[in-house]
């Protein structure tokens, strides 16, 4: 199941921090990153105190981030750099956090609360810490590209069952905001649709889905389609 565009041109490299417990994995990751043309890494850390730290003072485009570490984990990192309220972990409340910065997990389970709750506060993705190579270096330039990237083989099963276990939330009155059409919107990109596939499905123009996606994340005062999708499954859109 497509889960994002493609990156979109940029120029300059990608810039990007790891962030494993694990030496010989942040070697691993750091090697396969650094032998990419167009990305450039640009240091690592070993638990989220060290990824607060280095995301502050270098404001890479990318931060590859476990999410089980000793002393403060990646979920605890991913709010700092973000910008989220510890008080209050939901969409919308962004921060100063690293600028810039966006946030790519990093887990070994393909049911993971942590990655979850990750989504809810801004994290622009997941992957699978044994994904191929080429599609964890795809998901580090879509992610700096300024789109979300949820692992396909996850998706939705992540999704369904986290929420499952959850109690529903009342409904939020931001849903009464949206037009019919935004919320077929947000109901495609829900499916992880890329804009193109929404498009033809609508029978509308990629540009317009677009205007449509923008407007949607504004309404609802979401980061990106990585919170739409959670903001769509905890609402019953989905």
């Amino acid at each position: 199941m497509p889960t994002s565009q493609q990156p979109a041109p940029r120029s300059g490299p990608v810039t990007v921090v790891v962030v494993d417990d694990q030496a010989m994995v942040r070697q691993g990751f750091t090697a396969l990153l650094a032998a990419q043309p167009d990305i450039s890494v640009l240091g690592d850390a070993s638990d989220g105190v060290e990824a607060v730290e280095l995301c502050s003072r270098l404001r890479p485009d990318v931060a590859l981030m476990d999410v089980r570490m000793p002393r403060r984990d990646g979920l605890w990192a991913a709010r700092q750099i973000l910008g989220g309220d510890p008080g209050s972990p939901g969409p919308g409340s962004a921060g100063p956090g690293s600028a810039g910065t966006r946030v790519l997990m990093l887990t070994t389970f393909d049911i993971d609360d942590y990655v979850y709750e990750a989504l809810r506060i801004g994290a622009s993705g997941f992957m699978l810490k044994d994904a191929p190579a080429d599609e964890l270096v795809r998901a580090v330039r879509v992610v700096a590209a300024g789109e979300a990237l949820l692992a396909p083989s996850i998706t939705r099963r992540l999704i369904e069952e986290v929420t499952a276990r959850r109690a529903r939330t009342p409904r939020s009155s931001a849903v009464d905001a949206l037009t019919p059409r935004e919320r077929e919107v947000l109901e495609q990109v829900s499916d992880g649709k890329s804009n193109a596939e929404i498009a033809a499905t609508l029978f509308v123009s990629e540009q317009t889905v677009k205007t449509h996606v923008s407007s949607v994340l504004a309404k609802l005062a979401l980061r990106d389609r990585a919170q739409a999708v959670v903001f769509a499954y905890e609402n019953g859109l989905k």
